[in-house]
């Protein structure tokens, strides 16, 4: 048995991993997870979501043509990288998380045209920016291919529960930081991998999305987790992200159930055109911020209904919020049942 990573199973981490349990039976009762067309939405809400939180600017509405085979508009990296986790998401399933070629594989696959030797380990030091400073410092490069080693052999040995691996394998993977580039959206590739293989419905299940939702949060997370030098805040963060994308996505059928009267009176605020925050909280005469964000903002971000104009810097002065199609198609849907 390889070492295992530190961690702790709380009371909070079992008791979501119970509620997570429940979900994924409702979910599967549902059907939603065959239905073809959500699956689809899914998939380019995944997409979007794990290459936003990278500072990349596609809409939801752009990756659906690029997926349809059209031309589009745009800048060349964002396009490349949109591209590229088409193709990674594409044959993830084919490989197996505790395997280093495929991991190589997968990032060869997410980084080609982007990086000068694609799919290899990183040959210097890294820093990781955050807030104009800098959050963590990679461990050397010389270090790299054993910590991934031993961090991979662990994965295919234990018998921890799946959504407590591939947690786990996200926070130690981001600490490990082991490639120039790409290490994000690699470590959520690699955790919905793991996740897939446990349950199959994850394939249709956007967690990468949420996690951009909640962008500020997730980075605080793994943050929080290199200061205590365990995963266990990190582990409790992303099961709370995902039980929220079951959730949404076993009523994501039923716009009725999925969109509170708060969501929908957020996306007829949007429909005459993006806003800011302020703009925003002031026409639905609220006063609170937090609460805004709680009941009406996340929520509709979580389930795919509303972006941000400026992905790349959520805290911009300027940062607006504008409806994705999805978003608008669930305001046609409410005003058609209203």
């Amino acid at each position: 048995m390889a070492d295992s990573p530190p961690y702790a199973i709380t009371p909070a981490i079992l008791a979501r991993i119970e509620e997570i349990g429940e979900a994924i039976g409702r979910a599967e009762a549902t059907g939603v997870i065959r239905d073809l067309r959500l699956r689809q939405i899914n998939r380019i809400r995944t997409i979007r979501g794990s290459l936003a939180i990278e500072g990349n600017t596609l809409s939801e509405e752009q990756i659906s043509t690029i997926l349809d085979g059209k031309p589009v508009a745009g800048p060349l990296r964002d396009l490349q990288e949109a591209r590229n986790a088409i193709a990674a998401y594409d044959r993830y399933t084919r490989w197996d998380p505790a395997n280093e070629d495929d991991l190589l594989a997968a990032h060869a696959i997410l980084m080609a045209g982007l990086l000068r030797s694609p799919g290899r380990y990183r040959s210097g030091p890294i820093a990781v920016m955050g807030q104009g400073e800098v959050d963590h410092i990679g461990p050397p490069a010389r270090r790299v291919p054993r910590l991934m080693g031993d961090l991979l052999a662990w994965v295919g040995a234990t018998d921890e529960h799946p959504l407590v691996t591939s947690s786990v394998f996200h926070c130690e993977f981001e600490f490990v930081h082991p490639f120039e580039d790409g290490n994000g959206r690699l470590g959520r590739l690699w955790q919905t991998l793991i996740l897939t293989r446990w349950k199959a419905l994850f394939a249709g299940i956007p967690v990468e999305s949420l996690v951009h939702a909640r962008q500020s949060d997730y980075y605080a997370a793994i943050r929080q987790s290199s200061e205590a030098g365990e995963s266990t805040p990190f582990i409790e963060f992303m099961l709370a992200v995902i039980l929220a994308a079951l959730r949404s996505a076993s009523s994501s059928d039923q716009v009725s159930d999925q969109v509170s009267d708060q969501v929908a009176r957020l996306l007829a605020s949007l429909n005459t055109g993006p806003k800011a925050a302020i703009a925003l909280m002031a026409e639905l005469q609220l006063s609170h911020r937090p609460s805004f964000r709680k009941n009406y903002l996340h929520p509709a971000m979580a389930s795919g209904f509303v972006e941000m104009t400026r992905p790349d810097s959520p805290r911009a002065r300027n940062q607006k919020y504008r409806l994705t199609p999805r978003g608008r198609d669930a305001l046609l849907r409410i005003a058609g049942s209203a």
